[in-house]
């Protein structure tokens, strides 16, 4: 029963990192036998490891053909964002109540460093990819904050729709520049324990590409 689940283990992190590293085209119908044969493994492993990755929002599974990756539209951007909006909204409102306690300074220190490395970035190298990361990184220290298994498990899962969403807005002429202008407004009311105007920055910052990403559906 071990070797199953280190099996199955196995061939979801091979395919997410696969689809992370964009080594997937989108339009694409994929093989679950192909796959099972690529990394060596039974078809019952590699089955239940597709499921999760279905389940988690990274592949859309069509029975007895196989999978394609999935893409992004309208309605699963609006649901992300809105808990996202729910989540993150939830531990500014915490850590802005905690402001003086050393747990919130060093998300604060932690957060202020992201953000340097996310203008270094541009001005170096200018690489998107990196600049997102940190983007991720930036909220994931704001989730991170409440110690919830919970809200965590439910913000990784949610982590492919926001990395498609991120690419295609920050694709918008001046979003990039607007995002760092925004995450050093939000950073700015937190250092000072405003809760109030932090959400509100962060909501408008979180709910932006409703208003100009396109996409499919």
């Amino acid at each position: 029963m071990q070797a199953k689940s280190t099996l199955q283990t196995e061939a979801y992190n091979y395919i997410k990192n696969l689809i992370l590293s964009n080594k997937f085209d989108v339009d694409t119908l994929y093989s679950e036998t192909k796959l099972s044969k690529e990394i060596g493994i039974s078809r019952t492993p590699m089955r239940e490891a597709l499921q999760c990755l279905s389940q988690d929002g990274y592949i859309t599974i069509y029975p007895s053909k196989g999978f394609m990756i999935r893409q992004l539209n309208q309605k699963d951007m609006r649901e992300t964002i809105e808990i996202r909006c729910a989540l993150e909204g939830f531990c500014t409102h915490v850590i802005a109540s905690e402001i003086n306690t050393q747990k919130a300074q060093r998300t604060i220190n932690e957060m202020s460093k992201i953000l340097e490395l996310q203008k270094d970035t541009l001005e170096k190298n200018n690489d998107i990819d990196q600049f997102i990361d940190y983007d991720h990184q930036f909220h994931i220290l704001l989730v991170n904050y409440i110690n919830n298994e919970e809200a965590n498990h439910i913000f990784q899962r949610l982590m492919y729709l926001i990395k498609l969403t991120s690419t295609s807005a920050l694709e918008v002429e001046g979003r990039i520049s607007g995002t760092l202008s925004e995450h050093t407004q939000y950073l700015d009311c937190l250092k000072k324990g405003d809760g109030n105007t932090a959400y509100k920055i962060l909501v408008n910052h979180l709910m932006m590409p409703l208003d100009i990403v396109k996409t499919n559906k």
